[in-house]
């Protein structure tokens, strides 16, 4: 808008000014003003005239601004037009305490696919990022000892199947003899007595051999459980020992874990409302605390949060989160109750008689997005609406 002042060049005291505003659709009286002169100017006509000349200007320019301001700018709050808006009560809520904390995003499980046996990982079938089933064999480890455990094994076996067959044809032999009186019922027993222990030696090299066979067996590598494959940095060709972790794989579901000073171990709960704080997809989502272990570690104590949404695509990706620790008495009112205008918030109140006013208030972010908490401007009781008068 464009406000201009009529009749300077011709100014005199006792004359009337006329203000013009200039909007959209054309220029629109504002007002006139009758140029009054000071009482306190001098009694030479001449001199005091040219003074009020002079400072006139400035004060219709004052004037004209102050004027336009007041129709654009910041509410009146002389306004009194009863409003036909939605309304609401003001009242005393139990808003939640807010805490800022930091967490990451993990699984709440992690399992080691380990070396069984020492020996050279011969290859490693997955990289960082594959996904892998339980039970699935994901690299090899081989140990020439125990090829050389399994022959020996082998031939083992061989040689005592060969001395149990030849006693039992030893066996036949003196029952044979024994039969016709030949031999006396002591050789007999002792003839039985070795072919059971050439039998049980048969026995006892397959076991054996079995053994070494299933040892040569631990050599495979299996994924222990299902999920996302999150280290995997040993190189084939490597020499690895026994228990050593092969592969890393993540188990359970994905959570975020929450790292809790342990002055709030008392107020974080299982079931405690997290609402997620952070630039991405993930800003402004919530979940519940479904896990707080036991354990302190400097000063910090672990909690899980389930949050919908949240994957296991990158795992250690650390987030913001505020957890609600307890509440506190105030006043919240949703955000269209609410208007900024200039960098200061206002909202519209309804007086006794049905009048309203714009006061300005005090504001604060609230747990719910939709929502502000008021600090100062209104008291309980009172009644606000959404929509201001027509203008």
């Amino acid at each position: 808008m464009v406000v201009a002042i009529m009749g300077l060049r011709s100014l005199r005291p006792y004359k009337e000014v006329s203000l013009f505003a200039w909007n959209a659709p054309g220029p629109s009286l504002m007002g006139r003003v009758r140029v009054v002169p000071e009482r306190s100017a001098p009694s030479h006509r001449n001199s005091g005239g040219a003074r009020l000349v002079r400072h006139i200007p400035i004060a219709l320019t004052a004037l004209a601004l102050l004027t336009a301001c007041s129709r654009g700018g910041v509410p009146d709050s002389s306004r009194t037009t009863a409003p036909t808006g939605e309304r609401l009560t003001v009242q005393i809520t139990q808003i939640p305490q807010i805490k800022p904390l930091a967490g990451e995003i993990t699984t709440r499980k992690q399992a080691e696919a380990l070396a069984r046996i020492p020996g050279i990982l011969l290859d490693l079938k997955v990289r960082e990022g594959d996904e892998v089933t339980k039970g699935e064999l994901i690299g090899r480890i081989v140990e020439r000892r125990l090829d050389y455990e399994a022959n020996a094994s082998a031939a083992q076996i061989a040689a005592a199947e060969a001395q149990a067959t030849n006693a039992r044809a030893a066996l036949t032999r003196v029952k044979y003899l024994y039969d016709r009186g030949f031999y006396a019922k002591a050789r007999l027993d002792e003839a039985e007595a070795l072919a059971r222990a050439a039998d049980a030696e048969v026995r006892a090299a397959r076991a054996q051999h079995s053994a070494s066979a299933s040892l040569a067996g631990e050599g495979a590598v299996i994924a222990p459980a299902t999920g996302r494959v999150l280290h995997a940095d040993v190189p084939p060709g490597s020499p690895v020992t026994e228990g050593m972790s092969v592969a890393t794989i993540t188990a359970g579901a994905p959570v975020v874990r929450l790292d809790v000073p342990e002055s709030l171990v008392n107020q974080v709960l299982v079931g405690t409302r997290v609402t997620l704080m952070d630039g991405s997809e993930l800003n402004g989502r919530q979940g519940n605390v479904v896990q707080v272990y036991p354990a302190i570690s400097g000063g910090r104590v672990r909690a899980d949060v389930e949050v919908p949404g949240v994957a296991a695509d990158f795992v250690g990706r650390r987030v913001s989160a505020n957890v609600e620790v307890g509440s506190r008495a105030g006043i919240t009112l949703p955000r269209k109750f609410v208007s900024t205008r200039f960098g200061v918030d206002y909202v519209y109140l309804l007086g006794k008689g049905g009048s309203a006013v714009w006061v300005p208030v005090q504001t604060a972010p609230a747990a719910d997005r939709n929502m502000l908490e008021i600090l100062s401007g209104v008291s309980a009781g009172d009644v606000v609406t959404a929509t201001s008068p027509a203008q």
